[in-house]
Parts: C-alpha cells; structure tokens; sequence
C-alpha cells in the first residue's frame, strides 16, 4: 500500500560566511531551482504537497568540514518538529502543527543565513519518525533548535464550527515557551540559547505564555528564566540526548482562534523568525555558551 509517492529530487543547504565570501553548499537541485517536492498521499486525507530537504548525518558533517571549523562552530541545526503519521496538534482550524512547523523552520532557516550563520534542516520531508535520529543528524552543527507549535491540556478545548466541521479549540492561552533538558550535557549553554532567544521574541513584541508551569496534570514544567518563557522538560528526547546544545520552542498556540490565524500570517512568520536568528547569534557569540559537561 503505497502512501507516499516521491516526485522530485532533493536538496539540501548549508550557508554562511567564511572568509568574507558565501558558502552554499546544493545536493541534487530540482530542475526549476525551487525547493523540492514530495506529494504526500494518505488514504484519509486530500494530497498535499510539501518541500523537502532531507539531512543526512554523514552529508552534515562532510558539510561542515568543507565550510572550515569557525563555520562549523555556527550552524544552527533546524528541526521540523513531528512527522506526516504524528504530525502533532491540530489548529482551531484543522490544520496540522507539522505544517505550521515546516513553514517556520524554513524563515528560521531564511534569517539564520542571512545573519551569516549556518543552517541545516532536519525532518522537513515529515519522514524522519525516530526521535533519537533527530539530534544524531545534527552531527557537525553548533547547536540544535526543535520548531513546534503549542495546543492546551485536553480538558480546556471547546468546540466549533468552521468549513462545516466542528473542531475543537481553546482561547485560554497565547503566547511561546522555550525548553530545555537539565539531563542534557549541554544544560548551560541551552538555557543562555534559550533566554537569548526569548529575549529576542520579546523585543519584537510576542509574550511567552507561562501556563506550561501550572501544578496541572500535563503541565509542572519549571521555569529556567520565567521573565523569558523557559522552562525545564528534563526528558523530551530532542533535548536530552542532543550531542550539542539544543533547545525547543513552541511558537504560539494553535489551537487559539486568534493566534493559529498570527502564526500562519507571512508577516508574523518573518517576525519570530528573525527574533529566533537574532537570538542564536547573540548567544552562539557568547563565550559563556561553552558546553557545560
């Protein structure tokens, strides 16, 4: 039974200044040059068409090396959080989070290269299944940054009506967290990323949404930096077993009304991106960001 039905070949990039001169590195271009394309057929649902650009661990580092090792010190590894079987939470609207995720994690990508630094990004074909495969692909990168989208403890959705569907939805919080591991080997330098991070989202007018530390079942994450929306998640797999710092981040949350129709708005897309890039290049910059063992 086939589900998935591949139509164009890959690509992959890895960018940044080295020596004063740009470094792109393309695998296999697609023939118009745009990003590739997979149509994605699943029997309970309408095809859809998503770009690709696979990572291959071995390619990543063989990358790395090329670019020289100061540009290896500042590739940020992105990863598209959730894949097509498990693609994550469901907006207000029926739209999947691993779609909201892919949309983001390519801006990131955008203005992580356009401040210099490098990029990679993990998990954009919606194949990549194995959590542990995630930050093993980020082999070769300075630091591993998870994209996600929020939704809310299953006892606060409502419903709906929209498109004919009831669906439900919640408008009791808004906003980003940031996470990090304390089982991490790198837990100093992730939480310095993440408090970098969100400073920088705060600067560009978003707010973190703080409910992930309510003492509810589901919820109890600590704060790490409160003021910045961090908090602890000791065993997501992501972060605990990332072989550089790494951090995730919820960018809003989609089961809200109002936020799904932000966070899926272009303009606002660009916003948290270069707020997110902002941030890995102040902390990547820091001396402080040395990993802590």
């Amino acid at each position: 039974m086939q589900r998935y039905r591949r139509v164009d070949r890959e690509r992959q990039v890895v960018g940044g200044n080295v020596g004063g001169g740009a470094v792109e590195a393309h695998l296999s271009t697609s023939a118009s040059g745009k990003h590739a394309f997979y149509t994605l057929r699943l029997l309970a649902a309408s095809a859809r068409l998503l770009q690709n650009r696979p990572v291959r661990p071995a390619i990543l580092v063989l990358l790395a090396a090329a670019c020289g090792p100061a540009q290896a010190r500042t590739t940020v590894a992105i990863d598209v959080g959730h894949f097509l079987e498990e693609p994550g939470a469901t907006s207000a609207r029926g739209r999947t989070e691993l779609e909201f995720n892919r949309e983001l994690a390519l801006d990131i990508e955008s203005a992580v290269l356009g401040r210099g630094l490098g990029a990679v990004l993990i998990g954009s074909d919606g194949f990549m299944s194995k959590l542990a495969g995630r930050p093993a692909a980020a082999a070769g990168a300075a630091f591993f940054l998870s994209v996600h989208h929020d939704s809310v403890q299953p006892h606060f959705l409502e419903t709906w009506e929209y498109d004919g569907v009831e669906r439900p939805f919640s408008d009791r919080y808004a906003g980003f967290s940031l996470f990090v591991s304390r089982k991490s080997a790198f837990v100093r330098s992730s939480l310095a990323c993440a408090s970098a991070i969100g400073e920088a989202m705060r600067r560009a007018g978003f707010s973190p949404s703080l409910y992930h530390a309510d003492p509810i079942p589901g919820e109890s994450k600590p704060f790490a930096d409160r003021t910045n929306g961090v908090h602890y998640y000791d065993n997501l797999v992501v972060l605990k077993t990332a072989r550089t710092p790494a951090v995730l981040v919820e960018a809003g949350v989609i089961v809200n009304r109002d936020e799904e129709l932000k966070v899926k708005s272009e303009e606002v897309r660009k916003r948290i991106a270069a707020a997110v890039a902002a941030g890995l290049e102040r902390c990547l910059g820091r001396k402080d960001t040395a990993p802590a063992r």
